[in-house]
């Protein structure tokens, strides 16, 4: 019975996995080659800083649309019978969170500290707010790094037999 319904639903599978890769891929694009790419060619951190946080804010938002679009599917193939995708489910919601953080609390904060600084006329890293906004900057690649590798594990998961 779990054989047929799981050919039922293979396109479903399917474009999940395609999403999710395509999705994951971005990910570790952006925080691990673009990003890096931009600090080395960039002679001006600042302002590479600021290019960065506004690709990683992009990304953010772009995870968040991507997993609660993931997760309602992930919920209908378990509805359907397909009971690999709990644990699927769990994962999304992991880097859901991480999403969360970083486009509402992290990259927010951030921000603030280094407009603060700019309208002070001073770069962050020279401003009172400099060792709050290295702390953040640790926190926010530390979850950064947790949801590369929440993905990772996920796209592993997925292709599974």
């Amino acid at each position: 019975m779990q054989t047929l319904e799981t050919s039922h639903h293979i396109g479903a599978q399917r474009l999940f996995i395609l999403i999710t890769g395509i999705w994951v891929g971005s990910l570790l694009a952006v925080g691990y080659l673009v990003a890096p790419a931009i600090f080395s060619t960039m002679s001006d951190r600042q302002a590479a800083g600021m290019v960065a946080g506004s690709i990683f804010k992009l990304e953010a938002y772009l995870s968040l649309i991507v997993c609660i679009g993931l997760m309602v599917l992930a919920n209908l193939l378990v509805n359907r019978g397909l009971n690999q995708f709990r644990i699927i489910r769990w994962l999304l919601l992991a880097m859901l969170l991480c999403s969360l953080a970083a486009a509402f609390v992290f990259i927010p904060w951030m921000n603030t500290l280094r407009d603060t600084a700019l309208d002070q006329g001073m770069p962050v890293m020279l401003s009172p707010s400099a060792t709050l906004f290295g702390r953040l900057h640790g926190a926010s690649s530390i979850l950064f790094m947790l949801q590369s590798l929440l993905g990772i594990f996920l796209v592993w998961r997925l292709t599974k037999r």
